[in-house]
């Protein structure tokens, strides 16, 4: 077995982010304190954005009440019943779990991808708060019709500014990005509700049949304008549920989970599923309705949104906001990045470069617009490897293959976890990009054929 650096234990005890060993019991927490977190993280920046699109995708309001309800559903049970059992279990990060299942050469890959495509994310949430920051300058952002197309100076200036302060919360640690969040939670949460609250009142809504009248015409103007589209039922269910496939079916939450002190931790995703993408993209969609009824427009600038509706508080809720989002994901990022340093690096060395990474997506807007696809695309790509960490935690001695291959074997490269990685990402992205398929529906065929490859590929040979 490869043995640890005991200087290197030392550096990360003294940091406190145990990025190599698992977290000592003087340093977990109760499941109470992963409440204000998620809550947080999913009633922040992104609600501003994927909240419009539905109504901007043509969803209608009782498809997107029934369906966000089932969908959140499923999504915390797999958080309680996936994650948070080998979370508490092992008490290791993502990245060094995978280390030892994947080799040390073969994990960089992954986490580099893996660090890109969540400083993406971070990336359209600084682009979120960016907006708010600009409404009482005059300066606002476009979409571009590149996705590499560049809004304004202006905009790309506080863009940079904003990455910055994002990227020094999250070089902080774990316990500066939970308190920030749990600050900053419940008073957003109440600025979401009032903000679909004073919709409501703009549009003069007075009953639930007014209601489904505005918002059917405001699905009107959209068609009229970019044709025909359609956000069924089901493709709610399963956008709500997998919207988030990277961080449980992907495991990339055993990375905060990991500091629990029992599996009730699992239930900590329930306040931000809820109140985040359940009241809070309710709400916001809301907003969009009502400036559709108001002036016509519909595009979905965060900013300029919560300004029409509640003024000033909702441009210092949009601001933190993506706060919120974009500095746990921005930790995940450096968390993956550490590993392309030098054992004797710095611990925020990743989160630095992840904050500057993300910052430099930011300045481009197009990111943001694409949420409903992307965050389906980076489950697809991400979510397999949580497959393969699956069975090697519950499968492995039961099928007869060797637990944490490579650490076992002193493998720096398990040629089995990158078959069983690359070939369903492969297949799943040929069918979104080829055939057109939703990025969402590709994401659990995807991660229970990499559970089956792995499995037969270690049995055959014969590990």
């Amino acid at each position: 077995m490869i043995q640890h650096n005991i200087e290197d234990d030392y550096e990360e005890l003294a940091v406190g982010e145990f990025e190599r060993t698992p977290v000592p019991a003087s340093r977990l927490k109760n499941w109470k304190s992963f409440l204000g977190m998620y809550a947080g993280e999913h009633a922040a920046g992104t609600e501003f954005m994927i909240g419009p699109l539905f109504l901007a995708a043509g969803a209608s309001l009782k498809d997107l009440i029934l369906g966000l309800f089932i969908g959140n559903i499923l999504a915390i049970l797999t958080w309680r019943y996936i994650v948070a059992p080998i979370a508490v279990s092992r008490k290791l990060t993502l990245y060094y779990q995978l280390e030892k299942i994947a080799g040390k050469h073969l994990v960089k890959v992954y986490n580099v991808v893996n660090g890109v495509l969540f400083c993406f994310l971070a990336g359209a949430m600084i682009t979120v708060s960016a907006s708010a920051v600009g409404v009482p300058f005059g300066v606002s952002f476009s979409v571009p019709e590149n996705i590499f197309g560049l809004s304004s100076p202006a905009f790309s200036g506080i863009v940079i500014i904003v990455g910055i302060v994002m990227a020094i919360v999250a070089a902080a640690g774990y316990n500066m990005v939970s308190k920030f969040a749990n600050i900053a939670a419940p008073w957003m949460i109440i600025v979401f509700a009032a903000c679909g609250i004073s919709a409501l009142s703009q549009m003069e809504v007075d009953s639930w049949k007014s209601l489904l009248t505005e918002w059917d015409q405001g699905i009107s103007v959209v068609q009229s304008i970019n044709g025909k589209v359609d956000f069924g039922f089901w493709k709610i269910v399963i956008f709500a549920w997998l919207c988030n496939a990277a961080m449980h079916f992907g495991m990339s939450d055993l990375s905060i989970m990991r500091f629990a002190k029992d599996t009730r931790a699992g239930w900590g995703p329930s306040i931000g599923m809820f109140l985040g993408h359940y009241m809070a993209w309710i709400c916001a969609s809301l907003m969009l309705a009502a400036q559709i009824k108001l002036t016509g427009d519909i595009s979905a600038n965060p900013g300029a949104l919560a300004w029409s509706v509640v003024g000033w508080t909702g441009i210092i809720c949009v601001i933190i906001a993506g706060w919120t989002t974009a500095n746990p994901t921005i930790y995940r990022a450096g968390l993956a990045f550490q590993s392309l340093f030098p054992s004797n690096a710095k611990a925020y060395s990743g989160v630095i470069l992840a904050g500057a990474v993300a910052t430099a997506a930011g300045i481009f807007p197009t990111l943001s617009s694409k949420l409903l696809d992307f965050v389906g695309l980076y489950g697809t790509i991400l979510g397999p490897m949580g497959g393969v960490i699956f069975v090697n935690h519950y499968l492995s001695k039961k099928m007869g293959f060797t637990e944490d291959y490579a650490d076992e074997k002193g493998s720096s490269f398990n040629v089995a976890v990158l078959l069983a990685w690359t070939i369903p990402v492969a297949l799943g992205l040929y069918f979104i990009f080829a055939k057109g398929v939703f990025p969402a529906y590709a994401v659990i065929p995807c991660w229970i054929a990499s559970s089956v490859l792995y499995v037969l590929i270690m049995k055959l040979q014969k590990s």
